[in-house]
C-alpha cells in the first residue's frame, strides 16, 4: 500500500499540455520563478517559447519524438512513471530505472463536446477525442499525494497564491480539490464521447421539439416490433422493471408516469394483467407493462389483441422471454413494442440522478423495513401483503400513499396517490381511487357498492412512504374505511397519529424505514 501522503510537496518539474492557452505564459512564468523546471508538448512548447519562458521539450524526458501527427506525445514509460511513482514506497526503484518525478501536470482536453456541436463526420470529429490528456490527468490525479493536476484556467491562481505561500509548494488539501476536479473532468468528458458514438437517435425526447439519444448500459435488451422507442417510453419502461425486479413472486407492472398504476403479484400468472389492470383502468391506457416471468399468450390474452375493437392500447410489453405463441398474438398489434430484458438485470447498487449542477449518487433503496412494530390495534398483519404493500410505496413517486389487498391469493394494488405536495392529498387520491375500483367490481358481480367497499377497505393495507407528520393524513384513510395503516413512524406527532388509529379502532404499524421517491 502507498505511504500517507504529506502535506507541504514542493513542485521541483512540471509538464504542461493544453488545448486552452488562456493564463498559461502567467502560470509558467510563476512556477519558473519559483525554480519548476518546464517541459512542454506541440501547441503548448511554441506558445511558450514565443512569450520567452524557459521551457524545455517533453521528448528530453520520454525519449521518443512526437508522432503521427501529433497522436503520439505524452504516453510513454518515462512520462507515465515520473508522474505516477510513490514518493516513498517507490524512491528505490525509480531511481534504478532513471525515472524522475514530475510533481505537477497541467492539461486541459481537446475541446470535443464544443467539435460535435459541428456537423463534423466521424472520422473527422474522431480527431478531437484526446488520449495521451486524460491518462496524464488520471495518473496525477491518482498520485494526488506526491502531483499536482490543474485541468482548468480557473485553478491557475488558487496555485499560484499556494506557490507564492509556500515557497514553491502546495498543500494535501489543494491537492486533494484539484484531484477531485480532475476526475470529475475526465468522466465528463468520456461520457460526452460515449453519449455521442454509442447513442442511438430516440423519436424525440420528452416533447416532440426535443431531440434525444439512448446510450445503451449494459444490460442485454431486444426490442421486437413497434416504432422507435421514445424518451418516455424508455423512463416508463425503467419504471416498470423496477416495480417487478427481485420480488420471488410472478409480478405484473402497469406504469404510467413512472408511477405503477397496477402491480399484481401472486402464484397464478395468468390472471395477473387483469388483476394489475384493475388498479387504474382509465390510467392504463397507454402504459408500459412488465413481467418478471416468461409472457405466455394466456397472460396477456386480457389485452385482447385478436381483436381490433376491444384491444386495449398499451405501449410496450417487457419481459425476460417470451413463448412463441406470446410473440404471434403481440404481433397482431403492430405498433405495440415488445421488450425481451430480464428486470433482475436492472437491479443496481447505486442510483444516479443527473442536476444541472451535478450528479447525485445514493445506495439503492433495496431494504423495505427495519421490522414491523404494532402501536395499536388488533388486526393479524398478513407480512406478504405488509411486503407487498411497502413495495408498491417504494416504487411510487412521494408523496406516496398506496393501498393493496389480498383476493384469491393475489397481491393486488387498490389506489395510489402519487406525487403530490402533501401527504393528504395522497391518502385523498388513494382512497378515491380505491372506492371508485370497488364501485366497478361491485356492479361487475352484482354486489351492493357500499357493503362491498366497506368490507374490502377494512381488509386492505394503506402503505406510506413517509410518516404521517399530522394526524390528518392518517384520518382521511382511517374516514375512507382502512383499518391497517403501515409507516415509518418518527414524527413529532406520532403521538396524535396513534391515538386517532385508536379511536377508529384501527391497526397502525412502524416499519423504521422511509421510502421517498423523488
Amino acid at each position: 500500500m502507498p505511504n500517507t501522503p504529506t502535506n507541504l510537496v514542493r513542485v521541483r518539474r512540471a509538464l504542461l499540455s493544453t488545448w486552452d492557452k488562456s493564463g498559461l505564459v502567467q502560470l509558467a512564468l510563476e512556477l519558473s520563478h519559483h525554480g519548476v523546471e518546464l517541459y512542454s508538448t506541440g501547441g503548448t512548447f511554441k506558445a511558450l517559447q514565443e512569450a520567452g519562458v524557459a521551457v524545455r521539450d517533453a521528448q528530453e524526458i520520454s525519449g521518443n519524438p512526437e508522432a503521427f501527427g501529433g497522436r503520439m506525445k505524452t504516453i510513454s514509460f518515462r512520462i507515465g512513471s515520473g508522474i505516477l511513482f510513490d514518493r516513498v514506497r517507490d524512491a528505490a526503484e525509480a531511481k534504478e530505472l532513471g525515472v524522475e518525478a514530475i510533481d505537477m501536470v497541467v492539461c486541459n482536453l481537446y475541446p470535443f463536446e464544443e467539435y460535435k456541436t459541428r456537423g463534423l463526420e466521424t472520422q473527422e470529429l474522431i480527431e478531437f477525442v484526446d488520449i495521451g490528456g486524460p491518462t496524464m490527468i488520471r495518473a496525477a490525479a491518482k498520485n494526488y499525494g506526491g502531483v499536482v493536476v490543474l485541468t482548468d484556467p480557473a485553478q491557475y491562481m488558487r496555485a499560484i497564491d499556494e506557490l507564492d505561500a509556500n515557497e514553491g509548494a502546495t498543500t494535501l488539501g489543494s491537492r486533494q480539490t484539484w484531484m477531485r476536479e480532475a476526475f470529475t473532468k475526465t468522466a465528463a468528458y468520456d461520457t460526452a464521447i460515449a453519449e455521442h458514438f454509442c447513442g442511438e437517435a430516440l423519436r424525440y425526447g420528452e416533447n416532440p421539439h426535443q431531440s434525444a439519444i439512448f446510450v445503451p448500459g449494459g444490460v442485454a435488451m431486444q426490442v421486437i416490433g413497434g416504432k422507435a422507442m421514445s424518451y418516455n417510453n424508455d423512463v416508463d419502461l425503467d419504471a416498470a422493471l423496477t416495480a417487478v425486479a427481485g420480488l420471488a413472486l410472478p409480478t405484473c407492472a402497469v406504469v404510467k408516469h413512472e408511477n405503477p398504476c397496477g402491480l399484481a403479484m401472486g402464484l397464478d400468472a395468468n390472471s395477473l394483467l387483469e388483476s394489475a389492470w384493475a388498479g387504474d383502468p382509465v390510467s392504463a391506457f397507454g402504459s408500459v407493462i412488465a413481467f418478471n416471468r416468461e409472457v405466455t399468450a394466456s397472460m396477456i390474452a386480457y389485452l385482447e389483441l385478436a381483436d381490433k375493437v376491444a384491444r386495449k392500447f398499451v405501449e410496450i410489453v417487457a419481459a425476460p422471454s417470451f413463448t412463441p405463441e406470446a410473440l404471434e398474438l403481440l404481433a397482431r398489434a403492430k405498433n405495440l413494442r415488445v421488450v425481451c430484458i430480464d428486470p433482475s438485470a436492472t437491479l443496481q447498487a447505486q442510483t444516479r440522478r443527473t442536476l444541472s449542477f451535478g450528479t447525485l449518487v445514493q445506495s439503492a433503496d433495496t431494504r423495505l423495513h427495519d421490522g414491523f412494530d404494532t402501536k395499536c390495534g388488533a388486526l393479524t398483519m398478513d407480512e406478504d401483503l405488509a411486503e407487498f404493500a411497502l413495495h408498491a410505496a417504494r416504487c411510487v413517486k412521494s408523496n406516496a400513499i398506496v393501498l393493496v389487498r389480498k383476493r384469491d391469493g393475489t397481491c393486488e394494488l387498490l389506489g395510489i396517490g402519487a406525487g403530490q405536495p402533501n401527504r393528504v392529498k395522497s391518502t385523498r387520491l388513494a382512497v378515491e381511487q380505491a372506492h371508485e375500483n370497488l364501485k366497478l367490481e361491485a356492479a361487475r358481480v352484482g354486489l351492493d357498492a357500499a357493503a362491498h367497499i366497506e368490507h374490502e377497505m377494512g381488509q386492505a393495507y394503506l402503505a406510506s412512504d413517509a410518516f404521517f407528520p399530522f394526524a390528518d393524513g392518517v384520518e382521511t384513510a382511517l374516514a375512507g374505511g382502512v383499518r391497517m395503516v403501515l409507516e415509518p413512524g418518527g414524527s413529532m406527532r406520532d403521538a396524535e397519529v396513534i391515538e386517532a388509529c385508536k379511536l377508529a379502532g384501527a391497526t397502525l404499524v412502524f416499519t423504521g424505514l422511509r421510502h421517498f421517491k423523488h
